[in-house]
């Protein structure tokens, strides 16, 4: 017997009967549609942790899509603040941060302040509300540059300023030879350079130095969302811990920049596992922001929890953030190396902890997250339009959290991945079959 055509909510059938764009954003994203329906990588309810172990159903498995890369959700010493902060101040401070702000806000900001060594910083709630808010104040009726792999919270901030009147160009990732090409033609009198730090798929970083300078160059302004990098890597030092330098304080301070033309955007909710996220620019700007950016006007501010516990994580993070960074970059290494020994490529060339796998054929992409979830090991599925189809892969994130006998699994599962689907090759192994 035929099945029942599938019945659709009132409002979906309105939309589609009104307009054709339903149709294609709906087949647009009918890949990504398609494996959060079938695939259990995907939309997953976790029923419990125990460490960096997830348990969803009736399966336990190692988490690897965790962005909480310091451990600091897992942190006893961290935790153990928040009662405290909750009899004081209550589970949340209601007011908008135009009308008020608890102390802990100065607080935070002063020590971001510090650890960054910028000039100021605003504490918001997420990086996606400072993106909206911030790059169409910023752009005032200018001229955006973004980078065209930019993270996507970045181009909806970039769609908000061209309403208000900016004009947005793009150009070639990480290339800043284009950049200057389009600058050189600008006539605006104001100029923002849209990028990333750490990129989120491929973990490495823009040869940031070489932007700053054309930024100073051209009198434009470096607006440089770090999300996955702030807490990892930072200032570069002899009595370094690892190559990911110390303090973990910022793409800025790695490669030895000053916040000069650069504003610096950065969230708590990876490396310090607390809701909230930060602006670090000049003290006129932060002004500014306070009367001009709507989440600073009307947002519900960031819960007591977390603004307890990025006050404790930063504490930690001055006691032993260093010796964390040092685990956490043993274990990126060991991941990278295995891959390195079983000829499969990643685009990672930084050695940071995220860790992006291609497949050969995206239309395996289902199949391969089954295979993962049934060996115990749960990553970020990238598929189409997420990532363009010949990148269409997984991602794992390593965190200082997973034990040893967890990277063993990660890696063991690794090799019989390798022999069960086509991964694309690594550079050399393409040139030696090639030869």
């Amino acid at each position: 017997m035929a099945s029942a055509a599938p019945r659709h909510h009132p409002a979906t059938r309105a939309l589609s009967d009104r307009s054709e764009w339903v149709d294609r954003w709906l087949s647009a994203v009918a890949d990504l549609d398609e494996l959060s329906r079938s695939n259990p990588m995907s939309d997953a309810v976790i029923d419990e942790i125990d460490g960096r172990r997830i348990r969803i159903g009736d399966r336990w498995l190692i988490d690897y899509a965790s962005c909480n890369y310091l451990g600091f959700d897992l942190d006893p010493e961290i935790a153990a603040v928040i009662p405290g902060y909750v009899e004081r101040w209550g589970t949340h401070p209601s007011w908008s941060r135009l009308l008020g702000s608890p102390v802990l806000y100065t607080e935070i900001e002063g020590r971001l302040t510090e650890l960054l060594g910028c000039e100021d910083t605003l504490v918001l709630p997420t990086i996606t509300l400072i993106h909206l808010s911030v790059i169409p104040v910023l752009a005032g009726g200018g001229t955006v540059f973004v980078d065209r792999r930019a993270h996507k919270t970045i181009y909806e901030g970039c769609q908000f300023a061209s309403i208000r009147g900016a004009r947005i160009e793009r150009f070639q990732h990480d290339d800043p030879e284009d950049l200057e090409r389009l600058l050189r033609k600008d006539r605006s009198r104001t100029r923002l350079i849209c990028m990333d730090g750490v990129n989120s798929m491929t973990g490495n970083t823009p040869e940031l130095p070489v932007f700053a300078e054309i930024a100073r160059r051209y009198d434009a302004i470096l607006y440089v969302d770090d999300a996955h990098g702030f807490g990892v890597i930072g200032e570069r030092r002899e009595d370094e811990t690892s190559p990911y330098g110390m303090r973990g304080n910022s793409i800025v301070r790695y490669f030895g920049e000053s916040y000069e033309n650069i504003i610096f955007v950065a969230g708590l909710s990876k490396a310090y596992s607390s809701l909230a996220a930060f602006i670090a620019c000049p003290s006129e700007i932060k002004q500014l922001l306070k009367t001009a950016a709507p989440p600073y006007l009307y947002s519900g501010p960031s819960p007591v929890a977390s603004l307890a516990t990025t006050l404790a994580g930063l504490e930690v993070n001055e006691k032993r953030g260093d010796a964390l960074r040092a685990v956490l970059w043993k274990k990126t290494d060991r991941v990278l190396r295995c891959l390195d020994e079983l000829g499969i490529y990643t685009p990672n060339e930084s050695g940071l902890p995220v860790i992006e796998v291609p497949l050969a054929r995206h239309e395996e992409i289902g199949d391969v997250g089954r295979f993962l979830f049934e060996h115990g090991i749960y990553v970020t599925l990238a598929a189409y339009p997420l990532v363009p189809r010949n990148e269409v892969g997984f991602r794992a994130q390593v965190t200082a959290a997973n034990t040893d006998e967890e990277i063993d699994q990660l890696i063991d599962t690794l090799g019989k991945l390798a022999a069960a689907f086509d991964l694309r090759p690594a550079p050399r192994q393409t040139k030696e079959a090639a030869a």
